[in-house]
C-alpha cells in the first residue's frame, strides 16, 4: 500500500494552499498528496465565485484572515513565484460597500466598531456622504453605509488557486486526480484513504478539503458534519451605466453587484425557505427577471436597461449551524483535520487557512492567529458562533 504522510482531499483553493503552506514550512519535511476528483476544476466552488476578499466581517477571526489574505495577495509574487515567474491574480482593490436601512443600521454600527478596532480601513457614511460619493446611487431609502477604503475588492480566483496548485507541486506536492470515497479509522485515527477504484493509501494526517463533498467523506469515518451544498447564481450583465469609482455593492436586500470587464456581475441569495441543498448546476434565470433586475434598478436607476449575457451556477458548503469555518481535528479522530463549512468566504481565507492547517499539522497548535474559536467544540456543544455578514 503506498503511504503518504499526509493526504489533502481535494485540490482547489483551500487544498492548494495547505498543501503549499505545508511544502513551504521549514519544519516540515515529509510528504503531501492531494487527491482532487477533477484537474478541470470546472464545478469547484473556487472556480463559479464571485472572486472577491473583503474585511468587513462580524467575527473578529475572519477579519483577521482576511487581512492576512490581502497581504499574501499583495505579495504573492514573493511567496508563490516559480523560477522568477510571479502569478498575477488580478486584484482590483476596489472595496466593499454595504448599505443599510434604518432597521439595519444598529448591525451595521456594531460591525463597524468591530472592524475599527481591528484596524480595517472601513468608513461609515451616512445618506449625504453616500449621494455625494455615488451619484448613481439611489439612497432615499437608506440610512447609512459602510464603505472599504483599502484591502477589498476582487480577484482571478481560478488564478489564485492555480498559483498555490503550482507552487506546491515546485516544492515537492504530489498531485493525483482520484476520487476518494471513504476515510479508513483504526479506533481514534485515521489510517488512510479509500479511492473509487479500491486503491488505498495510508497516512499519517488526512485533510479533509473537499468543499460540498465533504460531508459525505466525514461520514465515512463517522462523523456528522454540519455542511449543506447550496445553489448560488451569478450573473453577467451589461448596462449603459456609468458608475465611476464603483466597489462591490452588497445591497440592504442582500443583492449584490460589481463591475467585471465591460459589465458588471451580480447575485443574491435565495431566502431561506426557498434555499434547499442542492448539487445541481442549473442557472435560476427566474432570480434575475424577478428578483435582482428590479432590486438594482431600484438601487441604480441606469440598471433598468441592463442586459444578461451570461449566468452560471456553483455551491456554497455551508455550516448549517453559524455560516463559520469547521476547522481543526474532530476529537474522535485526532489525525483528521477538517477545513470546511466556509459559507461562501473559502476563497479569501484560503492563504490564512492554508497556514493554519500546516501549524496544526507541524505543531501542537495555531502559531501565527489563533483560530480555535472555530473547532468543533462549539459545533458539538450546540454553541454557534454565528457570522452576520454572509453574502
Amino acid at each position: 500500500m503506498e503511504r503518504f504522510d499526509v493526504v489533502i482531499v481535494g485540490g482547489a483553493a483551500i487544498g492548494s494552499a495547505a498543501a503549499y503552506f505545508l511544502a513551504a514550512a521549514p519544519d516540515f519535511t515529509g510528504s503531501v498528496l492531494v487527491l482532487e476528483k477533477d484537474f478541470s476544476y470546472e464545478r469547484c466552488a473556487t472556480a463559479r465565485s464571485a472572486a472577491s476578499i473583503r474585511h468587513q466581517f462580524s467575527t473578529p477571526e475572519n477579519v483577521r484572515m482576511s487581512q492576512y489574505g490581502t497581504q499574501f495577495i499583495r505579495d504573492i509574487g514573493l511567496h508563490l513565484g516559480v523560477d522568477g515567474d510571479a502569478p498575477d491574480v488580478a486584484f482590483h482593490e476596489a472595496g466593499y460597500l454595504f448599505l443599510a436601512t434604518a432597521p439595519g443600521r444598529a448591525v451595521l454600527e456594531a460591525n463597524h466598531r468591530i472592524q475599527r478596532e481591528l484596524g480595517v480601513d472601513v468608513a461609515l457614511l451616512g445618506r449625504d456622504e453616500l449621494k455625494a460619493r455615488f451619484p448613481w446611487l439611489e439612497v432615499g431609502d437608506l440610512s447609512a453605509g459602510s464603505l472599504g477604503l483599502s484591502g477589498e475588492g476582487w480577484l482571478d480566483a481560478y488564478g489564485l488557486m492555480r498559483a498555490f496548485r503550482r507552487k506546491a507541486i515546485a516544492l515537492g506536492v504530489t498531485y493525483r486526480q482520484a476520487e476518494v470515497v471513504a476515510v479508513e479509522r483504526d479506533g481514534h485515527r485515521a489510517r488512510g484513504v479509500t479511492l473509487a477504484d479500491g486503491s488505498r493509501i495510508a497516512c499519517a494526517v488526512v485533510i479533509n478539503a473537499a468543499g460540498t463533498g465533504a460531508r459525505a467523506l466525514a461520514r465515512s469515518a463517522g462523523i456528522a458534519l454540519p455542511v449543506e451544498s447550496r445553489k448560488r447564481c451569478v450573473f453577467y450583465f451589461t448596462s449603459p451605466a456609468a458608475l465611476p469609482g464603483c466597489p462591490l455593492v452588497i445591497d440592504a436586500s442582500g443583492a449584490y453587484f460589481r463591475p467585471e470587464g465591460a459589465g458588471f456581475i451580480c447575485g443574491i441569495s435565495p431566502p431561506v425557505d426557498q434555499d434547499p441543498e442542492c448539487f445541481d448546476f442549473e442557472v435560476t434565470h427566474d432570480l434575475f427577471d424577478e428578483v435582482l433586475w428590479p432590486t438594482l434598478a431600484a438601487r441604480v436607476p441606469q440598471f433598468e436597461a441592463a442586459r444578461v449575457l451570461n449566468a452560471w451556477a456553483g455551491h456554497y458548503d455551508v455550516n448549517t449551524l453559524d455560516h463559520n469555518v469547521i476547522l481543526g481535528a474532530h476529537p474522535d479522530v485526532e489525525n483528521l483535520l477538517f477545513a470546511n463549512g466556509f459559507s461562501g468566504h473559502g476563497l479569501q481565507h484560503s492563504p490564512a487557512v492554508g497556514r493554519a492547517l500546516s501549524e496544526l499539522v507541524t505543531g501542537s497548535g495555531y502559531r501565527t492567529l489563533d483560530l480555535s474559536r472555530f473547532g468543533w467544540a462549539r459545533v458539538l456543544a450546540g454553541r454557534p458562533l454565528r457570522e452576520v455578514n454572509v453574502v
